[in-house]
């Protein structure tokens, strides 16, 4: 492990502090020193930085590599965007816990792949699943995976639910004895280094079926919640549903505040601060509600997204139309191998259903009932030669003489059933961007990256904090947009380790010159195994590009390549006067 002396740099160290002009000394791990006209020493390699900024290495604060890294080490395009940490477990997903019983291991497996668009055939063949507690499964991960970058993760509700239940976890509430092993579970990952528990009150499956978690009652709640309030860094999230779909957040915020009340527990409720224009009806009461729980005294953490809703319309695997309540076009996704999703695109009878589909049942919000807002692109063509490219679906359902569906049924047929259709980015309320960067106690830098292959590409949203918002058009400072992406996601999660360019803390470090950095357009790339002998495609992009992302002292990204090296740790959450082990123990 070399040394480095990053010189020449502007110094924005993610504590809100004002930027200053400054060299910074790394030593192995960690920040040694910083200052002016700091003289090299022998031994010490110089990064040059001038007309560059030098800041604190960002935190991806929701993220889905919880399989995908497994086949995927390198977390393509991360270390091109400057990320050094990722958090995992999101949504209530995680590979852990595990039962022991073969049908309640692949339920687990089946629902992370699905509501993650995650194929399964490498989730099988890639994770040795050689843990049945979560402990376990961390002790497997970090000796078995290496990143680039640094790691951490929830323990995922969903998972404890099945593991103590298994298929029955979708239909019932849990017995006083279930809800004891759930308890149990959740204590091993809190002792073994989780940062928390994270839950889901978001999804419906493809049949329409609520999520696990959607089935708990508070009592089940009630004895995670006894769990986590014994240590004291612990967090929980709970995905709520704001204007995406059943639009009942509130509902959800009231019931899980009450049963939070007086126990300490810092929750993070990710939606609950609406930040794209469709959802504006919903802002002020949100922001009135987060108010008068906090008054209340609870540590409440609103997760927002800073960038707009988007998406693929692909049959080739995607969630996308279930959660938009459309179970006739699903029937397309489920279709097994492109003969058999052409013989339904092609079916009278599924078109004339799918049309009444979109005209009665899809959602609003969803990209279906917009079809002027939805791009035929020749990059999102399996074969690149069908056509029409350049227009709407609406402008290509007018040339036709047909419904949208019918117009999107041909598109594909022509293109290849691999095909997509790009949906123009919404647009969002910029206002209420600002108001949660400006907020000390909120949760930015949200995406999906690690899920969705074929669907989105979540990496790579983190700069446009630094584009659109600081440099373009100037609504937050330079000093916001980063604490907002490293010192204020670190307080989230109590890691204390990173997050700051100071004395003591791991060398996670970033520079750049804004002038140059952007968020590139997705590309495709097939690289994924399909498990069939096979390679898929999953979207990626271009490097922004740093001029330097270091983990741990070591750079990952430079010369603006990724370099290779895969200094990342897994990081534990300060945890002073956590309990040994459960009373009953």
């Amino acid at each position: 492990m070399a040394d480095y002396l990053i010189k020449g740099g502007t110094v924005v160290d993610g504590t809100l502090a004002p930027a200053y002009a400054a060299d910074v000394r790394v030593e192995n791990e960690r920040i040694v020193e910083i200052g002016k006209d700091l003289a090299a020493r022998p031994g010490e390699e110089v990064f040059d930085a001038t007309g560059c900024y030098v800041t604190p290495g960002f935190i991806e604060s929701h993220t889905h590599y919880d399989s995908t890294m497994w086949w995927q080490p390198d977390l393509d395009p991360l270390p091109g965007y400057g990320a050094t940490t990722i958090v995992m477990g999101n949504c209530g997903f995680s590979p852990a816990p595990l039962s022991d019983d073969k049908a309640s291991q692949m339920e687990m497996i089946k629902i992370f792949s699905f509501f993650e668009d995650i194929p399964l055939e490498p989730f099988v063949q890639h994770l040795p699943f050689d843990w049945r507690k979560w402990s376990e499964y961390k002790k497997s991960m970090v000796e078995k995976v290496k990143l680039p970058l640094n790691y951490t993760t929830y323990a995922g509700h969903i998972a404890i639910r099945i593991a103590v239940m298994g298929p029955e976890a979708w239909d019932r509430v849990s017995t006083a004895e279930e809800r004891a092993k759930m308890a149990e579970l959740l204590d091993d990952a809190m002792r073994a280094g989780a940062l928390g528990l994270s839950t889901n009150l978001l999804d419906h499956d493809g049949e329409n079926r609520p999520i696990p978690t959607l089935v708990a009652d508070d009592a089940e709640f009630e004895a995670l919640f006894e769990v986590l309030q014994r240590y004291p860094s612990a967090t929980f999230q709970c995905i709520i549903d704001v204007a995406l779909m059943r639009d009942n957040g509130d509902q959800q915020v009231e019931r899980i505040s009450k049963l939070l009340k007086g126990r300490g527990i810092r929750v993070q409720f990710t939606g609950a601060a609406p930040t794209s224009e469709y959802q504006t009806y919903r802002v002020d009461q949100m922001k009135e509600l987060v108010a008068r729980l906090r008054s209340e005294g609870l540590d409440v953490w609103p997760g927002y997204a800073h960038v707009p809703l988007t998406a693929q319309v692909s049959i080739y695997r995607s969630l996308l139309f279930a959660q938009s309540n459309d179970y006739v076009w699903h029937e397309a996704v489920l279709a097994e191998g492109d003969a058999a999703k052409e013989a339904v695109l092609r079916d009278p009878d599924w078109r004339a259903r799918a049309r009444e589909s979109w005209d009665t049942k899809i959602y609003p919000q969803s990209p279906m009932a917009q079809p002027h807002a939805l791009l035929l692109t020749k990059v999102g063509s399996e074969n690149g030669m069908g056509g029409p490219f350049g227009i709407t679906l609406k402008d290509y359902a007018d040339e036709l003489g047909v419904h949208a569906s019918d117009a999107a049924a041909e598109w594909l047929l022509r293109n290849g059933v691999n095909s997509a259709i790009r949906m123009a980015p919404m647009a969002m309320n910029d206002s209420a961007v600002v108001d949660q960067v400006i907020d000390p106690q909120s949760l930015g830098n949200l995406n999906d990256c690690g899920a969705h292959l074929q669907m989105l590409c979540g990496s790579g949203e983190n700069v446009i904090f630094l584009t659109k918002y600081v440099r373009d058009q100037k609504l937050i400072s330079l000093e916001q947009a980063i604490h907002t992406m490293t010192g204020k996601i670190a307080e989230h999660f109590y890691l204390d380790d990173i997050g700051a360019i100071k004395p003591g803390k791991r060398a996670d470090i970033v520079v750049f010159d804004i002038n140059e950095i952007e968020q590139r357009d997705m590309e495709k790339v097939y690289d994924v195994e399909d498990g069939k002998g096979g390679m898929m495609w999953r979207y990626t992009r271009p490097a922004a590009p740093m001029r330097l992302t270091m983990v741990n002292g070591v750079p990952i990204f430079r010369d603006g390549a990724y370099t290779g090296a895969k200094p990342g740790e897994y990081l534990e959450a300060r945890n002073e006067d956590a309990p040994t082990a459960l009373a009953a123990e």
